[in-house]
């Protein structure tokens, strides 16, 4: 996997939350050989003992119930020590979710049969901003408490953690909240991390505007998870194939930012090769 990724003309890549405990020998392996570099890693990675497929929302920093909270808070501890271990500098965390009904599916589905320029449309998304703001506080406050746990071990660590934005409605942190998230846990060790797909979706469904958004967290941006969405909700596709406005969002990637193309398994190399250069040509290669 890793041979193949470097094959593609990549120096470093992302362990993902759909990496099983039985890769780790290779992925050492492949480390230590100095075959490829880790840039980060996207928790939990590797999976908890007995899951077997991607599943980065198994346990939820949010969850009222305290022993999924503290299997939340060990699991991502083992993905700091792996971090150390493969020395990636950064992170990527879910921040858990505001437990209530799926509105993000049924918005997009209105939107895919083009109502989205309805009354309809812009009242179940003002009832929906109302709910989430209704909801959102004793899990956003639980959310805060794993994190104010996690922040000294990143912190010995040297590794930063960075929240990432979330594509459904209901996930956390909301987009309003990213900035009193920082507010609350002023810690180094924990940014903004940005993925473009995502905020695409978002900006679609009328919830944002995304390179506006990027610009307000920008101070504290870590790295990028990169992908291009069809709208509405078509996402991990390659770079210049969809919606997102690449040009709008350079102003805001500095060389110190992590970037991680998260495409889709079904792009074929020349897909994944020529979205990484659509990137290159408008971001530049720092």
């Amino acid at each position: 996997m890793l041979r193949e990724i470097r094959e593609l003309g990549f120096e470093y890549a992302e362990l993902s939350h759909g990496t099983r405990i039985s890769l780790l020998p290779g992925i050492m392996e492949a480390v230590e050989a100095g075959e490829i570099k880790i840039s980060s890693l996207h928790n939990f990675c590797p999976l908890p003992m007995g899951v077997t497929h991607a599943a980065p929302n198994i346990y939820q920093f949010s969850a009222e119930h305290p022993r999924e909270r503290e299997l939340a808070l060990r699991y991502t501890l083992k993905t700091l020590e792996f971090a150390q271990r493969v020395k990636a500098p950064a992170v990527v965390l879910h921040l858990g979710s505001i437990e209530m009904k799926d509105y993000t599916r049924k918005l997009l589905g209105m939107l895919e049969r083009g109502g989205g320029d309805t009354p309809k449309y812009a009242k179940l998304c003002a009832d929906v901003a109302e709910k989430l703001e209704a909801r959102k506080e004793p899990f956003f406050e639980r959310t805060k408490e794993v994190l104010r746990k996690l922040l000294p071990e990143a912190e010995s660590r040297g590794i930063k953690l960075g929240a990432e934005n979330r594509q459904a409605l209901e996930e956390l942190p909301l987009e309003a909240d990213f900035q009193f998230l920082f507010r609350d846990l002023p810690s180094p060790c924990l940014g903004y991390w940005h993925d473009t797909g995502h905020a695409q979706i978002k900006h679609h469904l009328g919830f944002i505007h995304h390179p506006m958004h990027l610009e307000s967290l920008s101070a504290r941006l870590v790295g990028f998870h990169i992908h291009d969405v069809g709208f509405p909700g078509h996402d991990h596709q390659g770079p210049g194939t969809g919606t997102v406005d690449f040009a709008a969002l350079k102003p805001f990637v500095k060389p110190e930012h992590l970037r991680v193309f998260e495409l889709g398994p079904s792009l074929s190399p020349e897909e994944v090769r020529s979205g990484v250069e659509v990137v290159r040509k408008i971001w530049g290669d720092d």
